[in-house]
Protein backbone atom coordinates (compact mmCIF):
# COMPACT_ATOMS: atom_id res chain seq x y z
CA UNK A 1 0.00 0.00 0.00
CA UNK A 2 2.97 2.24 0.96
CA UNK A 3 3.88 2.04 -2.67
CA UNK A 4 0.96 2.69 -4.20
CA UNK A 5 0.61 5.79 -2.35
CA UNK A 6 4.18 6.70 -2.95
CA UNK A 7 3.33 6.37 -6.86
CA UNK A 8 -0.18 8.10 -6.22
CA UNK A 9 2.18 11.15 -4.77
CA UNK A 10 4.84 10.79 -7.55
CA UNK A 11 2.48 10.59 -10.25
CA UNK A 12 0.09 13.08 -8.92
CA UNK A 13 -2.35 10.28 -8.96
CA UNK A 14 -4.54 10.65 -6.29
CA UNK A 15 -5.87 7.55 -4.66
CA UNK A 16 -9.45 7.17 -4.49
CA UNK A 17 -12.04 4.27 -4.41
CA UNK A 18 -14.68 4.36 -7.00
CA UNK A 19 -16.89 2.03 -8.06
CA UNK A 20 -19.71 1.97 -10.92
CA UNK A 21 -22.16 -0.87 -11.71
CA UNK A 22 -21.88 -2.06 -14.86
CA UNK A 23 -25.60 -2.71 -17.06
CA UNK A 24 -26.35 -6.30 -16.26
CA UNK A 25 -29.77 -8.13 -17.55
CA UNK A 26 -31.73 -8.15 -14.80
CA UNK A 27 -31.88 -11.70 -14.04
CA UNK A 28 -27.95 -11.72 -13.40
CA UNK A 29 -26.75 -9.66 -10.59
CA UNK A 30 -24.90 -6.65 -11.65
CA UNK A 31 -20.19 -6.98 -12.08
CA UNK A 32 -18.78 -4.09 -9.81
CA UNK A 33 -16.10 -2.54 -12.13
CA UNK A 34 -13.57 -0.13 -10.27
CA UNK A 35 -10.95 2.20 -10.95
CA UNK A 36 -9.28 4.05 -8.03
CA UNK A 37 -8.05 6.77 -10.37
CA UNK A 38 -9.97 9.48 -11.46
CA UNK A 39 -10.22 9.58 -15.02
CA UNK A 40 -9.41 6.18 -15.83
CA UNK A 41 -12.14 3.82 -17.44
CA UNK A 42 -13.41 1.49 -14.99
CA UNK A 43 -11.97 -2.58 -15.24
CA UNK A 44 -13.22 -5.58 -13.92
CA UNK A 45 -11.55 -6.79 -10.68
CA UNK A 46 -8.23 -8.64 -11.21
CA UNK A 47 -5.74 -9.82 -8.99
CA UNK A 48 -2.44 -7.45 -8.64
CA UNK A 49 1.22 -8.65 -8.62
CA UNK A 50 4.40 -7.19 -9.41
CA UNK A 51 4.54 -10.91 -11.24
CA UNK A 52 2.61 -8.81 -13.78
CA UNK A 53 5.27 -6.23 -14.61
CA UNK A 54 6.37 -8.82 -17.29
CA UNK A 55 10.39 -8.63 -15.51
CA UNK A 56 12.13 -8.38 -12.19
CA UNK A 57 13.05 -5.04 -11.18
CA UNK A 58 16.94 -4.32 -11.25
CA UNK A 59 19.18 -4.39 -7.96
CA UNK A 60 20.55 -1.49 -6.98
CA UNK A 61 19.86 2.27 -7.80
CA UNK A 62 21.91 2.72 -10.79
CA UNK A 63 19.39 2.59 -13.16
CA UNK A 64 16.98 4.25 -11.60
CA UNK A 65 19.56 7.23 -11.45
CA UNK A 66 20.18 6.57 -15.01
CA UNK A 67 16.22 7.26 -16.11
CA UNK A 68 16.55 10.62 -13.58
CA UNK A 69 14.05 8.67 -10.70
CA UNK A 70 10.90 8.16 -10.92
CA UNK A 71 10.25 12.19 -12.71
CA UNK A 72 12.35 10.85 -15.74
CA UNK A 73 10.65 7.79 -15.69
CA UNK A 74 7.17 9.69 -15.40
CA UNK A 75 8.91 11.89 -18.80
CA UNK A 76 10.01 9.33 -20.54
CA UNK A 77 7.04 7.36 -20.76
CA UNK A 78 5.11 9.96 -21.79
CA UNK A 79 7.74 11.18 -24.96
CA UNK A 80 7.12 7.36 -25.42
CA UNK A 81 3.17 7.14 -25.79
CA UNK A 82 2.86 10.84 -27.15
CA UNK A 83 5.52 10.06 -29.77
CA UNK A 84 3.61 6.53 -30.46
CA UNK A 85 0.02 8.06 -30.93
CA UNK A 86 1.59 10.74 -33.58
CA UNK A 87 3.57 7.94 -35.43
CA UNK A 88 1.22 6.75 -38.16
CA UNK A 89 2.30 3.36 -38.19
CA UNK A 90 1.02 2.55 -34.54
CA UNK A 91 -1.22 5.63 -33.87
CA UNK A 92 -4.37 3.45 -34.82
CA UNK A 93 -3.47 0.90 -31.84
CA UNK A 94 -4.31 3.93 -28.93
CA UNK A 95 -7.34 4.90 -30.59
CA UNK A 96 -9.66 3.46 -28.44
CA UNK A 97 -7.80 2.92 -25.36
CA UNK A 98 -8.07 4.53 -21.57
CA UNK A 99 -4.65 6.65 -21.96
CA UNK A 100 -4.99 7.79 -18.55
CA UNK A 101 -4.46 4.11 -17.38
CA UNK A 102 -2.36 3.53 -19.76
CA UNK A 103 -0.03 6.31 -18.69
CA UNK A 104 0.07 5.06 -15.27
CA UNK A 105 0.12 1.15 -15.26
CA UNK A 106 3.18 2.01 -17.95
CA UNK A 107 4.86 4.89 -15.60
CA UNK A 108 4.41 1.97 -12.44
CA UNK A 109 5.77 -0.59 -14.81
CA UNK A 110 8.93 1.32 -15.78
CA UNK A 111 9.44 2.41 -11.78
CA UNK A 112 8.98 -0.79 -11.00
CA UNK A 113 11.49 -2.67 -13.50
CA UNK A 114 13.97 0.20 -12.84
CA UNK A 115 14.28 -0.38 -9.33
CA UNK A 116 12.10 2.08 -7.62
CA UNK A 117 10.08 1.27 -4.77
CA UNK A 118 6.33 1.09 -6.31
CA UNK A 119 4.32 -1.69 -6.66
CA UNK A 120 2.95 -2.61 -10.43
CA UNK A 121 -0.99 -2.57 -10.51
CA UNK A 122 -1.59 -3.45 -13.80
CA UNK A 123 -2.49 -6.55 -15.65
CA UNK A 124 -0.15 -9.38 -16.52
CA UNK A 125 1.41 -8.66 -19.99
CA UNK A 126 -0.37 -11.54 -21.97
CA UNK A 127 -4.07 -10.42 -20.72
CA UNK A 128 -3.42 -6.50 -21.38
CA UNK A 129 -2.41 -7.21 -24.95
CA UNK A 130 -4.07 -10.38 -25.88
CA UNK A 131 -7.23 -8.23 -27.98
CA UNK A 132 -4.85 -5.86 -29.37
CA UNK A 133 -3.93 -7.81 -32.36
CA UNK A 134 0.30 -6.50 -32.26
CA UNK A 135 2.01 -7.15 -34.58
CA UNK A 136 5.96 -7.77 -34.43
CA UNK A 137 6.45 -4.64 -36.51
CA UNK A 138 4.01 -2.44 -34.11
CA UNK A 139 6.35 -3.72 -31.16
CA UNK A 140 9.60 -2.63 -32.96
CA UNK A 141 7.59 1.59 -34.05
CA UNK A 142 6.90 1.31 -29.83
CA UNK A 143 10.47 0.52 -28.86
CA UNK A 144 12.07 2.82 -31.28
CA UNK A 145 9.39 5.67 -29.57
CA UNK A 146 10.81 4.51 -26.20
CA UNK A 147 14.26 5.01 -27.61
CA UNK A 148 13.73 8.52 -28.61
CA UNK A 149 12.09 9.24 -25.31
CA UNK A 150 15.22 7.88 -23.28
CA UNK A 151 17.37 9.72 -25.47
CA UNK A 152 15.98 12.99 -25.21
CA UNK A 153 15.69 12.31 -21.45
CA UNK A 154 19.74 12.01 -21.73
CA UNK A 155 19.46 8.13 -20.57
CA UNK A 156 23.14 6.72 -21.55
CA UNK A 157 23.09 4.17 -24.21
CA UNK A 158 24.22 1.65 -22.02
CA UNK A 159 21.33 1.89 -19.56
CA UNK A 160 18.63 2.11 -22.53
CA UNK A 161 20.41 -1.28 -23.80
CA UNK A 162 20.31 -2.86 -20.06
CA UNK A 163 16.46 -1.72 -20.04
CA UNK A 164 15.57 -2.73 -23.46
CA UNK A 165 17.04 -6.20 -22.96
CA UNK A 166 14.76 -6.95 -19.40
CA UNK A 167 11.72 -5.60 -21.83
CA UNK A 168 12.27 -7.75 -24.93
CA UNK A 169 11.71 -11.20 -23.16
CA UNK A 170 7.59 -9.50 -22.82
CA UNK A 171 7.14 -9.73 -26.77
CA UNK A 172 6.08 -13.81 -26.87
CA UNK A 173 2.94 -11.79 -24.41
CA UNK A 174 2.56 -8.85 -26.72
CA UNK A 175 3.02 -9.60 -30.03
CA UNK A 176 -0.24 -11.58 -30.62
CA UNK A 177 -0.56 -11.86 -34.63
Amino acid sequence: MRSLILAAAVFALPVTALAQEADAPLDLPPVVMSTEHPGEIAVEPYERSNAHAGATPFEGTAMLEAFHGIEGIGRVVDATIDLSIEDPRIAGTFVSHDMVRLRRVLKEQFAYILGAPIDYSGRDMATSHRDIGLQAADLGALVENLQIAMSREGVDFRAQNRFLAKLAPMKDDVVTR
